[in-house]
């Protein structure tokens, strides 16, 4: 293998491919980056049997070939060259020899042999989706989903359509985020989980995009097209809890408040938490008082009191602190709205104006 090619476009195309390499003692190559050089283009590719890229780049094909190597070494020494101008990647005695201007690097290599395909998967049943609303879905719910693999159904994020918008859902059954993402009728789309580890590297991948990708899925891959880059993941053969059942349609108290506020509140309470991130949110209609109060017996203790908007009956409950705060970063809006049901039953956040974002909140015991 021999090819000249801009080093800016390959230096992007793997740090991309890069995260996506493995560690496995049983099949070291894993840890490599595959480039494979054929008909004026280099294909590189990275895999961990769980995710899988392949990107495309324009190069200048001198020989045609393959050759595997450390992907950590490879990267690391592509995002450190300071070149505008081609570099030559060329393989001298089973290495790879990188000759640019006041360079030349020979990195050891790996059987490439060993490295396994990546699935391709039929284009027969694709779904066009816009690559800004797919990630933005995935980015308003993936922190709710459970980061234990002792049930896979909730350590990932349920995607289904539902009339004329994609909907997406985590839970690690103590709080639960949803969100509904407007989207051109689409056929072709079958419900599906992705597996909670895969989503981070899907966000990062594709969040820079803002076209069109296609999207294709069958019985236990989807795949993700987009202009020379091709991303497949696992997906998780299981069933989603029916999870509508649990968030109720009516609420005996709802308490508005500006989002900004309650998040000072939120951060300030928790300095004087306690091991269980345990705070208070006492509502008072009567006294048209919202307080939040944290007591921590190493620390101290803190009442604070929030401006808000009490409608309905009052309530006197405990949460865990950080599933409250988590969901701001999926809210947009200014104000938002707290809906309580009484003691042992979730609290309801919503966003004033927004309906397409809903975020449950199991109560904690006293």
């Amino acid at each position: 293998m021999k090819v000249e090619c801009l080093k800016e476009k390959l230096a992007g195309a793997v740090y991309k491919a890069e995260k996506i390499t493995g560690k496995n003692l049983t099949l070291p190559v894993l840890s490599c980056i595959l480039l494979e050089a054929k008909e004026n283009t280099l294909i590189i590719k990275a895999t961990n049997l769980d995710l899988g890229i392949e990107i495309t780049i324009p190069v200048r094909v001198l020989k045609e070939g393959k050759i595997a190597v450390s992907g950590a070494l490879f990267n690391n020494f592509i995002s450190h060259l300071h070149t505008d101008k081609n570099i030559t990647l060329d393989v001298v005695d089973n290495n790879l020899s990188i000759i640019a201007p006041g360079h030349k690097t020979v990195i050891n290599t790996m059987n490439y042999e060993d490295f396994p395909s990546i699935p391709k998967l039929e284009k027969e049943a694709s779904t066009l989706l816009e690559a800004g609303s797919f990630v933005k879905g995935l980015k308003s719910v993936w922190y709710s989903a459970a980061i234990s693999s002792m049930k896979p159904e909730l350590s990932s994020v349920y995607v289904y359509t539902h009339e004329d918008s994609l909907v997406f859902v985590a839970t690690d059954s103590f709080r639960l985020a949803e969100k509904r993402i407007k989207i051109k009728k689409t056929r072709n789309f079958e419900p599906i989980l992705i597996p909670f580890k895969n989503v981070s590297e899907i966000i990062r991948i594709f969040e820079e995009v803002h076209d069109g990708v296609e999207f294709v899925v069958n019985k236990n891959q989807i795949s993700l097209s987009y202009d020379g880059l091709y991303l497949t993941s696992r997906i998780i053969d299981g069933t989603f809890p029916d999870y509508k059942q649990i968030i109720p349609n009516q609420f005996k108290t709802e308490v508005v408040m500006l989002k900004q506020d309650l998040i000072n509140a939120l951060k300030i309470a928790n300095i004087f938490s306690d091991t269980f991130n345990q705070i208070n949110l006492k509502a008072q209609p009567e006294k048209k008082n919202f307080e939040l109060r944290t007591k921590n017996s190493n620390v101290g203790e803190n009442n604070n009191n929030v401006e808000a908007v009490i409608k309905g009956e009052g309530i006197d409950i405990n949460f865990n602190y950080r599933y409250i705060i988590d969901c701001f970063q999926s809210i947009d809006a200014d104000s938002v709205t707290l809906y309580f049901n009484g003691l042992h039953k979730p609290m309801v956040i919503r966003a004033i104006g927004d309906k397409s974002f809903t975020y449950l909140v199991m109560p904690m015991n006293k």
